[in-house]
């Protein structure tokens, strides 16, 4: 009986040895250049290879993750943990070791939604605070803030020199021009601005439900797009203001992104799952393609063969070819996919 028990162990640690080594011998590093996805329904977030397309590897994240960004060297990752403007949640995932490695509480910026990543510092929107807010890494913690007094106060792009900051804010129907008095444009400064101790905001109407916006490659034109009523809405950011409506139809407008070569703009459906195509500089409807019944997230390679959708109600992220503009593939990662971001290394 002795002998027996000796011969079982010895077996079982054999298999839990041969286990650990398929284990590792099967691990996927993630690449250099690497595809992030959320999926809402998992909570999670998938590392995913762009030449395969398969996932390499689940991340747990927290409750309702909505956008991802990585950072500027693709080690990061950042996720907001949104809970419709109810939490207060950044998670950081070292995408490397290809795990968590902390919770960032946001408190009281409550709501943390759209992320950007410029200067080495993560920036937020706080849709439950009516705000805009700066996480610095190096030190661990928030070191900038700014309020817009707007509803829903959602998506977020940082120019290069961090020196202008545009959100969307939804249920206001606005577009929030944050910038730095150093660069304001002459005639929009208030009287008694300080170079690098103030920021002010422009607030210039567009379409109500405006969500999803992208500024064109050349940094002259914001584009966004309404859910109310379909339309989009073309800003002149040098004269800060509207300078067309395009009744596009997209009701239920979700993202828009140009294309690398700023040619085209892409539209998401999260009503019907219609992906809409745009020419930028004719204004005229190229394509409206269904690629489910939900379309979300929207994600460009940078070369500008693809393009990336979170189908969230298809619980899968449509491949697009971009000189076809029809559905080359799928990628499952996860249930209820939405935030979409690329990581890459050097």
């Amino acid at each position: 009986m002795k002998y027996q028990k000796f011969t079982f162990f010895k077996v079982v640690a054999a298999g839990l040895f041969v286990l650990c080594a398929a284990t590792i011998a099967i691990a996927q590093p993630t690449p250099q250049h690497a595809l992030l996805a959320l999926s809402k329904a998992d909570h999670t977030l998938a590392i995913v290879d762009p030449v395969s397309l398969k996932v390499l590897a689940r991340i747990p994240v927290g409750t309702d993750p909505h956008e991802v960004i990585a950072s500027a060297d693709g080690k990061t990752a950042y996720v907001s943990i949104y809970g419709g403007g109810s939490l207060h949640e950044l998670n950081v995932i070292d995408l490397v070791a290809q795990k968590p490695l902390l919770n960032v509480d946001t408190k009281p910026l409550m709501g943390p939604h759209g992320l950007a990543f410029a200067g080495g510092k993560l920036w937020f929107t706080a849709e439950g605070a009516k705000s805009v807010g700066r996480y610095d890494p190096a030190t661990g913690k928030i070191d900038w803030c700014m309020g817009t007094g707007q509803d829903r106060t959602h998506m977020i792009y940082v120019t290069n020199d961090e020196k202008n900051v545009y959100a969307t804010n939804v249920a206001s129907g606005t577009v929030s021009i944050l910038t730095d008095s150093l660069v304001q444009p002459p005639g929009f400064a208030p009287p008694g601005a300080k170079p690098h101790q103030d920021w002010f905001q422009t607030v210039i109407p567009v379409g109500r439900g405006s969500e999803g916006f992208d500024v064109s490659p050349d940094g002259k034109e914001l584009w966004t797009a309404a859910a109310d009523d379909g339309s989009l809405c073309v800003v002149d950011l040098a004269a800060r203001k509207v300078t067309a409506t395009i009744a596009a139809g997209v009701v239920g407008a979700n993202r828009l992104e140009f294309t690398p070569d700023g040619k085209r703009v892409l539209i998401s459906s999260l009503r019907n799952g219609d992906l809409v195509v745009y020419d930028a500089q004719s204004r005229q409807l190229v394509k409206r393609l269904s690629i489910g019944h939900g379309a979300a997230g929207i994600l460009m390679d940078p070369d500008g063969s693809r393009a990336f959708v979170g189908c969230t109600a298809d619980n899968y992220v449509a491949v697009i070819n971009l000189k076809t503009l029809t559905v080359s593939g799928h990628i499952n990662v996860g249930g209820g996919p939405d935030g979409l971001a690329w990581a890459v290394r050097p």
